[in-house]
């Protein structure tokens, strides 16, 4: 993971990362923008205080249910961000690899196999869907560890390493494998997948540098790739 750090962040200056770049980060704010929009929506004229037991009105109205969705939109976007930017990373994921393999690769990259692009979107969306549901079902787990102060981000960084490992090591391995081959090189992989989680996860907590962390994974998760066939 360190060893193809430097060389995924010197191809930052290539113009298909830069474009890619952009357009997957203005669609991961596009779809947390109306996320934030719609929970402003559904939170303006509800009464939280009428629910169970409790029966009092305490209207939201637009202010404090605009308020309340940018608290609840900035939270999301902490705790939801790689799974959000990771799902949108899948769709565009062979533009990365793609560069990586032209200029470092290039008999790799004659080979390879553009996946279609409803392949594409499946995986983004189960990849965005693993890393929310992981999550939430560590969701109590999370809570009872407050009390250790650290264990919340340690279970954070094994659950993200994990799923953020399969999913970036198969964003590359399926413009060379299929099938058998396919889950052959998943299962022979693990360790080094799982190394190449915890450092795409690491990227996730810096601020700033979290907005480069999906494009970072892929371009690392290429070298990773083809480092074992070198």
């Amino acid at each position: 993971m360190f060893a193809a750090l430097p060389f995924a962040i010197a191809q930052l200056g290539d113009p298909r990362i830069r474009r890619l770049l952009v357009k997957s980060l203005l669609l991961t704010l596009a779809i947390f923008a109306l996320a934030g929009l719609l929970l402003g929506w559904l939170l303006t004229g509800s009464n939280p205080c009428g629910i169970g037991p409790l029966d009092y009105s305490c209207e939201i109205g637009t202010g404090a249910g605009t308020t309340a969705a940018v608290f609840l939109g900035l939270l999301g976007l902490w705790f939801l961000f790689p799974a959000i930017a990771i799902g949108v990373l899948g769709i565009f994921s062979d533009e990365v690899v793609e560069a990586v393999e032209a200029r470092h690769y290039p008999a790799a990259a004659a080979s390879g196999r553009n996946p279609s692009f409803a392949r594409s979107l499946a995986l983004g969306l189960r990849s965005a869907g693993r890393l929310i549901l992981w999550n939430l079902l560590a969701l109590p787990f999370y809570l009872l560890l407050l009390v250790t102060a650290i264990g919340p981000l340690i279970l954070f960084f094994v659950i993200n390493a994990i799923a953020l490992g399969r999913d970036l090591g198969e964003m590359v391995a399926i413009r060379h494998l299929d099938g058998e081959a396919l889950k052959r090189w998943l299962g022979s992989s693990k360790i080094k997948r799982l190394l190449l989680g915890l450092g795409a996860t690491a990227l996730f907590t810096i601020p700033f540098v979290n907005l480069l962390a999906p494009v970072l994974g892929a371009a690392v998760a290429t070298h990773l790739f083809h480092s074992e066939k070198v």
